[in-house]
């Protein structure tokens, strides 16, 4: 069998190099549909895909309608449900504890000082959180372990430092019992993660979804204790104007900018949970907070993307596209297969003359086949890495960092390359293995 491949290999090898022109066409007809496809392909995967498999179909997003359907409301008005909650309704659901595991969080900056040092050494994106937050999210630790419920309710001045922070803080070291100084007051670290990057960063859409990190982890009670704000002061959206003012008027208002999370791992407990949700907007519409029917809806982590629109709409739109660029060139390289094949058939007849069965002309038509594939697969891959480089010159900048093409990505590409153009290729090959000897042998 080896020594057979060897031999067709040969015959393919010379088949090729006898008329190099129609090669080259063949393989540039791969490479710029593999290099379409395998662009947008790359780019599609990157952001669509789930970022907690594990756990995507039981983690849940509660939304509430506290705007309701007012022509003058802001944008997330009318039938599209309010991203985020009220500190009043993330408070509220916080003390029902109606899941099992449940954190509302929020982003904020702090200033920080390290060890030993009068001047602050730099400002880092925190994440005010509970404690549920950390085996809710699977989230790893390469020292300590995450605060508990008990330092949640006692506003604990506890700290947990991404690697990278602990790596620029402490060198990488074990800093946990450790002390940093974050707004001009003592906090203890109490644990360092491991490596973490969940992309999309699924938790907190707002903005830098796929390049955002959290640098620390801090009690949510402690940051509203000590009037951390979030940056992202768009995303205070508020129906009316606020009710108060500093910080207090931000708590007691309508404004939304908590994002909240469940984890409800059976269907009853995601029913039970849509339905306590139901009432509690009932509820806060016979408060008086809310004069319109109650809103509420429930999603889970791919639900959420999607509602979110995380992938763009021209990537959507783009991907089919270019693989319908893939088919036109597949089509076009299976007329220059026919067109190459059959005006050797002289030989093949000779060949089939001599002895060589159908199966034997065949074979040796596919592995030329194959070797046009793999070599229209290898510029496929230059071509896709020249695409990934002038996609971010238009994507977003949050998402043109998905454009990297990573060694997955390229045993992709020319697994594709080689199996779409093996089944483009299969019709040239059976009409060269279906030649009829003595007709050919006549025509010489």
């Amino acid at each position: 069998m080896l020594m057979m491949f060897g031999y067709y290999l040969g015959l393919a090898l010379r088949s090729l190099r006898s008329n190099i022109v129609l090669t080259c066409l063949m393989i540039i007809a791969i490479g710029v549909g593999i290099g379409a496809s395998m662009t947008m392909l790359t780019i599609f995967r990157a952001a669509s895909g789930d970022p907690i498999p594990q756990k995507s179909a039981q983690l849940f997003v509660p939304q509430i309608d506290n705007f309701g359907p007012r022509p003058n409301g802001p944008p997330q008005s009318g039938d599209v449900l309010p991203f985020d909650l009220t500190y009043t309704d993330a408070l509220a659901l916080m003390r029902a504890h109606a899941a099992g595991r449940q954190a509302a969080m929020y982003a904020t900056t702090v200033s920080v000082t390290s060890p030993g040092s009068s001047q602050t050494l730099l400002q880092g994106y925190a994440r005010a959180t509970y404690s549920d937050f950390f085996p809710m999210f699977n989230v790893p630790f390469e020292f300590g372990a995450p605060w508990s419920s008990a330092e949640d309710d006692t506003h604990a001045a506890v700290v947990v430092l991404s690697r990278a922070f602990n790596d620029r803080l402490f060198d990488g070291a074990n800093s946990v019992g450790r002390t940093l100084t974050i707004g001009g007051k003592p906090y203890r670290v109490i644990g360092v993660l491991d490596d973490w990057h969940p992309s999309p960063r699924f938790y907190d859409l707002g903005q830098n979804s796929f390049t955002g990190v959290d640098q620390l982890f801090l009690p949510f009670t402690r940051a509203i204790d000590e009037q951390m704000r979030t940056p992202r002061t768009e995303t205070f959206l508020c129906d009316r104007a606020l009710t108060g003012h500093g910080w207090n008027g931000i708590l007691h208002s309508n404004c939304i900018w908590i994002q909240f999370w469940v984890d409800l791992p059976t269907h009853s407990g995601a029913a039970k949970y849509l339905a306590f949700l139901h009432n509690y907007a009932a509820q806060q519409q016979q408060a008086g907070r809310f004069d319109w029917p109650p809103h509420v809806a429930l999603r889970n982590v791919m639900q959420w993307l999607t509602y979110r629109d995380v992938v763009p709409s021209s990537v959507d739109t783009l991907t089919p596209i270019s693989f319908a660029i893939l088919l036109v060139c597949l089509l076009n390289a299976t007329g220059l297969m026919l067109a190459k094949f059959m005006a050797r058939v002289g030989g093949t007849g000779i060949r089939r003359a001599l002895g060589a069965n159908r199966p034997a002309i065949f074979a040796q038509c596919l592995v030329e086949v194959g070797i046009i594939g793999l070599a229209g697969g290898l510029l496929g891959l230059a071509l896709t890495k020249f695409g990934l480089m002038g996609s971010r010159a238009v994507l977003p900048e949050d998402l043109s960092v998905l454009a990297r093409l990573h060694s997955g990505d390229m045993l992709i590409a020319l697994i594709v390359a080689i199996v779409a153009t093996l089944l483009a290729g299969l019709y040239p090959t059976w009409r060269t293995s279906q030649v009829q000897p003595a007709l050919q042998i006549k025509a010489q």
